[in-house]
Protein backbone atom coordinates (compact mmCIF):
# COMPACT_ATOMS: atom_id res chain seq x y z
CA UNK A 1 0.00 0.00 0.00
CA UNK A 2 1.34 3.38 -0.99
CA UNK A 3 -0.34 6.66 -0.18
CA UNK A 4 0.11 9.13 -3.01
CA UNK A 5 0.36 12.92 -2.54
CA UNK A 6 -2.83 14.66 -3.70
CA UNK A 7 -2.35 17.84 -5.74
CA UNK A 8 -4.22 20.82 -4.28
CA UNK A 9 -5.76 23.49 -6.52
CA UNK A 10 -4.96 25.89 -7.92
CA UNK A 11 -2.31 23.90 -9.79
CA UNK A 12 -1.79 23.80 -13.58
CA UNK A 13 -1.48 19.99 -13.52
CA UNK A 14 -5.18 19.77 -12.58
CA UNK A 15 -6.09 21.60 -15.80
CA UNK A 16 -4.41 19.13 -18.19
CA UNK A 17 -6.29 16.79 -20.52
CA UNK A 18 -5.31 13.18 -19.82
CA UNK A 19 -4.08 10.66 -22.38
CA UNK A 20 -5.96 7.39 -22.99
CA UNK A 21 -4.41 4.24 -21.60
CA UNK A 22 -3.23 1.86 -24.33
CA UNK A 23 -2.78 -1.24 -22.16
CA UNK A 24 -3.75 -2.25 -18.62
CA UNK A 25 -0.49 -3.44 -17.05
CA UNK A 26 0.61 -4.61 -13.60
CA UNK A 27 2.08 -1.12 -13.06
CA UNK A 28 -1.31 0.43 -13.85
CA UNK A 29 -3.11 -2.00 -11.51
CA UNK A 30 -0.68 -1.00 -8.74
CA UNK A 31 -1.39 2.67 -9.46
CA UNK A 32 -5.15 2.04 -9.20
CA UNK A 33 -4.70 0.13 -5.92
CA UNK A 34 -2.55 2.99 -4.55
CA UNK A 35 -5.18 5.50 -5.71
CA UNK A 36 -7.87 3.55 -3.82
CA UNK A 37 -5.71 3.42 -0.67
CA UNK A 38 -5.10 7.17 -0.98
CA UNK A 39 -8.80 7.88 -1.52
CA UNK A 40 -9.90 5.77 1.47
CA UNK A 41 -7.22 7.35 3.67
CA UNK A 42 -8.16 10.93 2.72
CA UNK A 43 -11.15 10.04 3.18
CA UNK A 44 -12.97 10.47 -0.12
CA UNK A 45 -15.34 8.67 -2.49
CA UNK A 46 -13.48 9.26 -5.75
CA UNK A 47 -10.03 10.05 -7.11
CA UNK A 48 -8.75 10.69 -10.63
CA UNK A 49 -5.19 10.01 -11.80
CA UNK A 50 -4.36 13.68 -12.50
CA UNK A 51 -5.03 14.44 -8.82
CA UNK A 52 -1.96 12.34 -8.02
CA UNK A 53 0.11 13.70 -10.90
CA UNK A 54 -0.58 11.00 -13.51
CA UNK A 55 -2.04 12.31 -16.78
CA UNK A 56 -3.78 9.07 -17.76
CA UNK A 57 -7.54 8.47 -18.13
CA UNK A 58 -8.00 6.52 -14.87
CA UNK A 59 -10.47 7.01 -12.02
CA UNK A 60 -11.36 5.12 -8.87
CA UNK A 61 -14.72 5.47 -7.11
CA UNK A 62 -16.35 3.92 -4.06
CA UNK A 63 -19.50 5.48 -2.61
CA UNK A 64 -20.27 2.72 -0.08
CA UNK A 65 -20.87 4.09 3.43
CA UNK A 66 -19.75 0.99 5.36
CA UNK A 67 -15.96 0.97 5.81
CA UNK A 68 -15.96 -2.82 6.21
CA UNK A 69 -17.74 -3.39 2.89
CA UNK A 70 -15.97 -1.63 0.01
CA UNK A 71 -17.39 -1.76 -3.53
CA UNK A 72 -14.77 0.09 -5.59
CA UNK A 73 -14.83 0.81 -9.28
CA UNK A 74 -11.46 1.05 -11.01
CA UNK A 75 -12.11 2.61 -14.41
CA UNK A 76 -9.64 2.96 -17.24
CA UNK A 77 -10.61 5.15 -20.23
CA UNK A 78 -14.17 5.74 -18.95
CA UNK A 79 -16.66 7.12 -21.48
CA UNK A 80 -20.21 8.28 -20.83
CA UNK A 81 -22.44 6.51 -23.35
CA UNK A 82 -25.76 7.92 -22.11
CA UNK A 83 -27.00 10.65 -19.76
CA UNK A 84 -30.48 11.04 -18.33
CA UNK A 85 -32.44 14.20 -18.97
CA UNK A 86 -33.33 14.27 -15.25
CA UNK A 87 -30.87 16.34 -13.27
CA UNK A 88 -29.66 16.10 -9.69
CA UNK A 89 -28.23 18.84 -7.46
CA UNK A 90 -25.56 17.57 -5.11
CA UNK A 91 -23.17 19.34 -2.78
CA UNK A 92 -19.79 18.33 -4.13
CA UNK A 93 -16.38 18.51 -2.58
CA UNK A 94 -13.01 17.39 -3.88
CA UNK A 95 -9.80 16.03 -2.37
CA UNK A 96 -7.91 18.58 -4.51
CA UNK A 97 -10.06 21.42 -3.12
CA UNK A 98 -9.96 20.65 0.63
CA UNK A 99 -12.80 21.98 2.79
CA UNK A 100 -14.58 23.56 -0.21
CA UNK A 101 -18.11 22.53 -1.17
CA UNK A 102 -20.76 23.76 -3.59
CA UNK A 103 -24.00 22.63 -5.23
CA UNK A 104 -23.41 21.23 -8.72
CA UNK A 105 -26.14 20.10 -11.12
CA UNK A 106 -25.43 17.01 -13.21
CA UNK A 107 -27.46 14.29 -14.97
CA UNK A 108 -29.06 12.01 -12.36
CA UNK A 109 -28.12 8.82 -14.26
CA UNK A 110 -25.32 7.86 -16.63
CA UNK A 111 -24.20 4.74 -18.47
CA UNK A 112 -20.41 4.44 -18.56
CA UNK A 113 -18.21 2.11 -20.60
CA UNK A 114 -14.66 1.51 -19.30
CA UNK A 115 -11.87 -1.03 -19.01
CA UNK A 116 -11.62 -2.80 -15.66
CA UNK A 117 -8.39 -3.67 -13.83
CA UNK A 118 -8.00 -6.75 -16.05
CA UNK A 119 -8.41 -4.77 -19.27
CA UNK A 120 -11.91 -6.12 -19.93
CA UNK A 121 -14.59 -3.83 -21.32
CA UNK A 122 -17.37 -3.17 -18.78
CA UNK A 123 -20.47 -1.03 -18.65
CA UNK A 124 -22.27 0.30 -15.61
CA UNK A 125 -25.46 2.27 -15.28
CA UNK A 126 -25.08 4.59 -12.31
CA UNK A 127 -27.56 6.85 -10.55
CA UNK A 128 -27.64 9.40 -7.74
CA UNK A 129 -24.38 9.79 -5.79
CA UNK A 130 -22.53 7.15 -7.85
CA UNK A 131 -23.45 8.93 -11.10
CA UNK A 132 -22.43 12.28 -9.61
CA UNK A 133 -19.10 10.91 -8.37
CA UNK A 134 -18.23 9.23 -11.68
CA UNK A 135 -19.03 12.42 -13.61
CA UNK A 136 -17.01 14.52 -11.14
CA UNK A 137 -13.97 12.23 -11.48
CA UNK A 138 -14.30 12.02 -15.26
CA UNK A 139 -14.28 15.83 -15.40
CA UNK A 140 -10.77 15.71 -13.88
CA UNK A 141 -9.60 13.72 -16.92
CA UNK A 142 -10.39 16.75 -19.08
CA UNK A 143 -8.94 19.34 -16.70
CA UNK A 144 -12.34 20.34 -15.30
CA UNK A 145 -12.86 20.93 -11.57
CA UNK A 146 -16.26 21.06 -9.87
CA UNK A 147 -15.74 24.81 -9.34
CA UNK A 148 -15.68 25.22 -13.12
CA UNK A 149 -19.44 24.46 -13.02
CA UNK A 150 -20.00 27.48 -10.72
CA UNK A 151 -20.33 31.20 -11.38
CA UNK A 152 -17.04 33.05 -11.90
CA UNK A 153 -17.57 34.93 -8.64
CA UNK A 154 -18.07 31.75 -6.58
CA UNK A 155 -15.19 29.93 -8.35
CA UNK A 156 -12.78 32.83 -7.79
CA UNK A 157 -13.74 33.02 -4.11
CA UNK A 158 -13.01 29.31 -3.60
CA UNK A 159 -9.71 29.48 -5.51
CA UNK A 160 -8.58 32.49 -3.44
CA UNK A 161 -9.30 30.50 -0.26
CA UNK A 162 -7.27 27.58 -1.63
CA UNK A 163 -4.28 29.82 -2.44
CA UNK A 164 -4.25 30.92 1.21
CA UNK A 165 -4.65 27.29 2.34
CA UNK A 166 -1.73 26.16 0.14
CA UNK A 167 0.48 28.99 1.41
CA UNK A 168 0.16 27.52 4.91
CA UNK A 169 1.13 23.99 3.88
CA UNK A 170 4.70 22.77 4.39
CA UNK A 171 6.63 22.49 1.09
CA UNK A 172 6.44 19.06 -0.55
CA UNK A 173 9.60 17.57 -1.98
CA UNK A 174 8.91 16.24 -5.45
CA UNK A 175 11.35 14.11 -7.38
CA UNK A 176 14.06 14.29 -4.70
CA UNK A 177 17.01 12.05 -5.48
CA UNK A 178 18.79 10.49 -2.62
Amino acid sequence: MALLPIIVAPDPRLKLTCEPVTEVTDELRQLMDDMLDTMYDAPGIGLAAPQVGVTKRIIVVDVTKNEDEHHPYQMVNPEIKWRSEELLDYEEGCLSLPEQYAQVTRPEKVRVRYLDRDGNSQEVEASDILATCIQHEMDHLDGVLFVDHLSKLRRDLILRKLKKYKAQLPPVKVGAHG
